[in-house]
């Protein structure tokens, strides 16, 4: 089931579209630090603030695939809307009858897939991110509309610092 918070989330394509090219955005995104592998930026969506700690997959499974900028959020709205929503965002549509695992050391979350994004039930936002914060990798395993198995890589050196920051930005 796709919570009243999820589908909030569908507005993130505009507030990201400019760290990942391939989508037109409305408005172009402020970074506001680097913390090692994680980048934060703001955005204004519609007239709504949206902050976000952000990084690329490091690794992508086929190489022989076009994967598109791939990338994973940890999404706050300074509107309350959500805070800490973490995302997988590609650069095609998965497959919605098929859910991505999120794998943090021993610890794995379902994500329910919309279109181009992936996202994690609003009981296990929380666990998640605490894993992410605190953990080394995070690796992400979907499949895409065509029926492809694909998996991401990538590093969590400088999340936690990250995601307060964005946190804090959109207080």
């Amino acid at each position: 089931m796709i919570s009243r918070r999820s589908i909030a989330a569908r507005i993130l394509p505009l507030a990201l579209g400019a760290i990942a090219p391939a989508a037109a955005a409305p408005a172009e995104p402020t970074a506001l630090a680097r913390f090692s592998d994680w980048q934060v930026f703001t955005n204004n969506v519609d007239g709504e603030k949206i902050c976000y700690a952000a990084t690329q997959a490091d690794d992508k499974a086929p190489r022989s695939a076009d994967h598109g900028d791939v990338w994973f959020y940890v999404t706050s709205w300074a509107s309350g809307r959500a805070r800490n929503q973490p995302s997988l965002r590609v650069g095609y549509d998965l497959r919605a009858d098929l859910p991505s695992k999120a794998r943090v050391g021993r610890s794995a979350w379902s994500l329910f897939n919309v279109g181009t994004e992936a996202f994690a039930d609003d009981d296990d936002d929380p666990n998640l991110v605490r894993a992410i914060e605190r953990g080394l990798e995070l690796r992400v395993e979907s499949v895409s509309e065509r029926g492809t198995a694909v998996a991401y890589h990538f590093s969590l050196k400088g999340s936690a610092d990250a995601i307060a920051r964005a946190e804090r930005a959109c207080r």
